[in-house]
């Protein structure tokens, strides 16, 4: 019997909206860049394919995304491509056009169209870039969490110009964490880029119910979107839209039992077991400025994100599960999370991610953070 996965917020009926509008106006030109003109027009920059065959010649301004991916190819840094655009144009139209003249590639411009000669390019991608799209993605996990015995619910869900999410917490499969009243609940992760930014993904996920922060673990499956193998990749761009569906065809099966595998108690308890564990590791001293400073050059964050780490742990030893318990690994791999309810929807992901780099610390790294929480 199928579940609902919907939440009140109806987040998931908004992303699927969403999700059919952009499908409904993508085109996709695989081009030469010879056959392109770069330019700036009264300071925004715009991509022209020039007519071929009957077709018109297409206007495309030209994203964030689709920006940086046409200095990257060009070999420019990317904050000196924006600086150049910004104040110097005239120069950088000509530097684009010379290249994508003098040393024509085969690119793939995946666009919105907003009619039928002008539209947004929002990628300037390989033509050797795998087309498994977000529509695609949704049709093959969600009949297959309606289904699941884990009743999923959707947790978060969002759209970006780099990425698509879409996170779910299990209200079957639950379970303590590191303490008596640390209720927490399996998770799983769905994301995809159609425009070069990130992996097609499906992740596990451990959610604190208190404060809904986020865990990611380290069952992971990733599918990218260009081919590893060089003899794939040249085989790829040569393929008839049939053998690509077909291909396509064959990663949905794949999702579909990645989604059955993660939908497992048995490893939502192995990562519980982990927490328990880390919850023994208690910081030797009670200053916490200095364990999160410490925190923070382990995992290689800035200063200012750092700051957020500490925040992060004052909500979380205010929370049930922590209240009036010391402060351990598992206390911290909860502050860590917590920073993910202030970021941006393309920085969810990473604060996730640092919770599982916290949970799984090597016992070096977190001597030397527990010997930080010792005043000098």
């Amino acid at each position: 019997m199928a579940h609902n996965i919907e939440n009140a917020d109806r987040s998931l009926q908004k992303l699927l909206a969403k999700i059919q509008q952009r499908s409904n106006s993508v085109r996709d030109f695989m081009t030469p860049t010879d056959q392109l003109v770069y330019r700036t027009d009264a300071g925004n920059p715009e991509i022209i394919l020039e007519g071929q065959g009957g077709e018109p010649t297409k206007f495309f301004g030209v994203n964030s995304v689709a920006f940086d991916q046409i200095a990257r190819e060009a070999d420019i840094d990317v904050r000196t491509a924006r600086k150049l655009q910004s104040g110097y144009s005239d120069q950088w139209d000509q530097v684009i056009n010379a290249i994508w003249q003098k040393e024509p590639k085969r690119r793939m411009l995946r666009t919105f169209m907003q009619s039928e000669n002008a539209g947004t390019a929002r990628a300037f991608v390989s033509d050797k870039f795998k087309t498994y799209d977000d529509f695609d993605l949704a049709k093959t996990v969600l009949p297959e969490l309606m289904d699941s015995d884990a009743r999923w619910t959707i947790q978060q869900a969002d759209i970006t110009d780099k990425r698509m999410y879409m996170r779910f917490r299990s209200e079957a499969i639950t379970g303590t964490g590191a303490n008596v009243g640390d209720l927490m609940a399996l998770g799983l992760g769905v994301s995809n880029s159609e425009v070069g930014m990130g992996s097609v993904q499906i992740f596990q996920i451990n959610w604190t119910l208190a404060c809904k922060n986020g865990m990611q673990t380290e069952n992971r499956h990733r599918k990218s979107h260009i081919t590893s193998a060089r003899g794939d990749a040249e085989t790829w761009s040569i393929l008839s839209d049939e053998a690509k569906n077909a291909d396509n065809a064959a990663l949905s099966l794949q999702l579909r039992d990645v989604v059955r595998n993660f939908a497992s108690k048995e490893s939502f308890e192995a990562v519980l077991e982990k927490i328990r564990i880390a919850s023994d590791d208690v910081l030797e001293g009670d200053f916490k400025q200095g364990a999160v400073n410490q925190l923070g050059k382990v995992l290689s964050i800035p200063k200012k994100q750092t700051e957020n780490v500490l925040e992060g742990l004052m909500q979380t030893i205010a929370q049930d599960g922590y209240r009036n318990e010391k402060v351990s690994r598992a206390t911290l791999m909860n502050a860590v999370t917590a920073c993910a309810h202030k970021a941006d929807a393309d920085s969810v992901d990473d604060w996730q991610k640092l919770g599982g780099d916290v949970l799984n610390m090597s016992a070096a790294n977190w001597k030397s953070v527990s010997a930080a929480s010792v005043a000098a």
